[in-house]
């Protein structure tokens, strides 16, 4: 493609930066997107972006589809085309959208896999032998108490924890929204635990997880630890930090039927996404079913 349109490329990523302020991971995503479109440009003799048509953004995404990528990538891709191009519109160095009206390809949606109470249980309840565990247990109640994001956890500041009124902050969850959380009492005591043995090297660090080093845990650190506490535990299923907040998220709605409630707690910003966590099990579906339809009920 031609310099002026790289250029217009750079100037987009920059805006994304310093304006609207999107986080790192989108950030790095979008450029990753974009190159891989120009790359695609590049092979299509188009030299600026205006010469890319509809039936180019169909192409380039029906070949990727073929190649294995999958829809959720897809749509993220589209997203940052559509995004691009209003940048290039409001500029006005595009007339028209060519990504705008362009669908990635319907993929069928997994339900997040989940452990049960007695589960959860077993993996919580095994016991610490070192301040390290001490820390570990912390984040993994925590987890699954408030239905934390991975990212969320690793952010979390001293001053973010009130253990007196049993809450915490997320100041930046995704889309940089914040939410205010509760706190359960088991997640609470661990919590206290851990403050009570944070190492003195910690003391200049703000973040809630620190490392044998007094620096913040980082994601990955943090997935690593929780791999191999279930390992040490003979925990036999791989367990993952979403799949803690999948199985709070399930439970939560069991047992409360408040899926605007769970939605807030999870902080989705639509309930269309909240509503995955309603595979409630056919039992108790069934239960539900006798208790509550008038025709069900027996009689005598």
């Amino acid at each position: 493609m031609e310099t002026i349109a790289q250029q217009q490329l750079l100037d987009f990523i920059q805006q994304l930066k310093v304006e609207r302020r999107a986080s790192e991971h989108t950030v790095k995503s979008y450029q990753r997107d974009l190159r891989r479109l120009s790359e695609f440009c590049n092979d299509q003799s188009i030299s600026v972006w205006t010469e890319l048509k509809h039936e180019d953004v169909l192409k380039h995404i029906a070949t990727r589809h073929r190649n294995g990528i999958g829809s959720a990538t897809l749509q993220r891709e589209l997203s940052a085309m559509r995004s691009f191009y209003l940048f290039l519109m409001k500029s006005s160095l595009a007339a028209e959208n060519p990504a705008q009206h362009v669908k990635a390809p319907k993929q069928a949606r997994k339900l997040p896999k989940t452990m049960d109470v007695d589960q959860i249980s077993g993996l919580l309840d095994a016991g610490a032998n070192s301040v390290l565990e001490i820390r570990d247990v912390a984040m993994f109640e925590l987890f699954y108490s408030s239905g934390l994001r991975l990212s969320e956890l690793s952010a979390l500041d001293l001053v973010d924890i009130d253990l007196q009124d049993k809450q915490l902050n997320v100041q930046k969850g995704k889309g940089g929204k914040s939410r205010r959380l509760p706190i359960g009492s088991k997640a609470i005591t661990a919590l206290q635990q851990w403050l009570n043995v944070r190492p003195s090297k910690s003391a200049e660090e703000i973040a809630v997880f620190t490392s044998a080093k007094g620096t913040r845990l980082g994601n990955r650190s943090i997935q690593l630890r929780l791999k191999q506490w279930c390992i040490k535990k003979g925990v036999p299923e791989s367990v993952s930090p979403h799949m803690l907040r999948h199985s709070f998220a399930t439970h939560l709605l069991e047992a409360s039927q408040d899926l605007r409630g769970v939605q807030e707690l999870l902080g989705h910003e639509n309930i269309s996404t909240t509503q995955i966590y309603t595979h409630l099990d056919f039992q108790h579906l069934a239960e539900v079913y006798d208790q509550a339809h008038p025709r069900a009920k027996k009689t005598d």
